[in-house]
C-alpha cells in the first residue's frame, strides 16, 4: 500500500456522497506498499480502505479482482470486501483514477515471520483455494510460465550489469523449469502474491498468532493451486541470510494439508513449482531493477535474493527438501 495520488477534501466528500457510509470522521494515507494509492477511511458507519488504482493496474481487469474478492468474502474468507455505492457499483473514479472502497481488516503483518505464523498461513491459503471454487470467471496468469521467456528477453540488455553471467544462468534454469513444468495439476483461483505484508495476524486466546485477513488480490489469477504454496515457501521460509528454514516449510505444508490434502502429484511437483515461483519474482525484480527511471512509482527490490532461492530449489533432490 502507498499514496501516489492525493485526494482533496472536496473530492473525497463528493465521492462519498455516492455511498451510504455515514459521515466522514477521519482520513489518512497509508505509506506502505508499491502498487496503488491507499487511504484509511473512517466514517460513522465504520472503518474502510479507499484504493485508487495506479497505472500498473489494468482498469479492464478491476471488475474481475473485485468480483473475486466479493466471492471469497461471501464464502467466509477473511479478505477485503468491496463496498457498493447507492447505484450498486463498487468500481468508481476519484482524482482521475479508478477507485473502490473495501472493508477494513484488523491485524498486523509479521515483519519477522516465525514457525508459529506458517501453520496458520498454510491453513488460510487452503481456505482461500476452497473459497475460490465456483468463481467461474478466469484470469490468465500473465506472470506464469508463458511470460517468463519474454520477460527474460526484456532483461537481456542490462541483466549482466546486476551480476556477470546472470542472463546465461537464468536461461539454463528457465529451460529446465519449462521442460519439467507440470501440466495436469488441480487449478483454480490463486492469490499469486501472498507475501508476509499481505497477511494480517492477531493473537488468539491461546496467545498464538491467527490469520485475521488476506489482502492485496491484484495479482490473483487462475492457475495451478500448488503454485500458490510454492510462492509462499519462497516468501515465508527463507531467513534474512537466505538460508532455507525447513521447519517453517514443514509447518506451512502441514497447515495446508490439514485443510486441503495435497495429492501425490502435487507434492512431487513442489520442487519445480518452487523453482518457477523463484524465477517469476526474480525476473520481475530484475526488470524493475534495470528499467526503472528515477522518480517512478515502482520500488526496486534486489533480484539476487531470488537467485539464491532459485539455486536452493534447483539443488533440491525431492520434496524431502521441504520437510516432508
Amino acid at each position: 500500500m502507498a499514496v501516489y495520488t492525493e485526494v482533496s477534501d472536496e473530492a473525497l466528500r463528493a465521492f462519498l456522497s455516492g455511498y451510504d457510509l455515514g459521515e466522514l470522521t477521519a482520513f489518512r494515507g497509508i505509506a506502505e506498499g508499491v502498487e496503488n494509492s491507499n487511504y484509511a477511511l473512517k466514517t460513522t458507519g465504520g472503518d474502510f480502505i479507499l484504493t485508487l488504482y495506479e497505472r500498473r493496474v489494468d482498469p479492464a481487469e478491476l471488475p474481475w479482482f473485485l468480483g473475486l474478492m466479493r466471492h471469497l468474502a461471501a464464502r467466509g474468507l477473511a479478505c477485503p470486501e468491496p463496498v457498493a455505492g447507492r447505484d450498486g457499483e463498487a468500481l468508481r473514479e476519484l482524482a482521475g483514477r479508478p477507485a473502490a472502497i473495501c472493508t477494513f481488516l484488523p491485524g498486523v503483518w509479521p515483519r519477522r515471520p516465525s514457525v508459529a505464523h506458517c501453520g496458520p498461513l498454510g491453513a488460510a491459503l487452503a481456505a482461500l483455494h476452497a473459497a475460490g471454487e465456483g468463481f467461474a470467471a478466469e484470469r490468465p496468469n500473465a506472470l506464469g510460465p508463458a511470460g517468463w521467456a519474454p520477460l527474460l528477453e526484456r532483461c537481456r540488455p542490462n541483466g549482466d550489469t546486476v551480476q556477470p553471467g546472470l542472463i546465461a544462468e537464468l536461461e539454463g534454469h528457465l529451460g529446465a523449469i519449462l521442460r519439467d513444468w507440470p501440466r495436469d495439476l488441480p487449478r483454480g483461483q490463486i492469490h499469486a502474491d501472498l507475501f508476509p505484508d499481505n497477511v494480517f495476524f492477531l493473537e488468539g486466546v491461546d496467545r498464538k498468532p491467527r490469520v485475521s485477513g488476506l489482502i492485496d488480490f491484484y495479482f490473483a489469477c487462475t492457475d495451478i493451486l500448488a503454485l500458490d504454496i510454492a510462492i509462499c515457501l519462497n516468501a515465508w521460509c527463507f531467513e534474512q541470510d537466505l538460508s532455507f528454514n525447513v521447519t517453517k516449510a514443514r509447518a506451512l505444508l502441514a497447515g495446508y494439508n490439514a485443510a486441503r490434502p495435497l495429492s501425490p502429484a502435487e507434492m512431487e511437483a513442489l520442487p519445480v513449482l518452487c523453482r518457477g515461483a523463484a524465477m517469476r519474482f526474480l525476473l520481475t525484480r530484475l526488470y524493475d531493477w534495470t528499467n526503472t527511471p528515477p522518480g517512478a512509482l515502482v520500488t526496486r527490490k534486489d533480484p539476487l535474493e531470488y537467485l539464491r532461492r532459485l539455486r536452493f530449489h534447483a539443488g533440491a533432490t525431492g520434496v524431502s527438501a521441504y520437510g516432508v
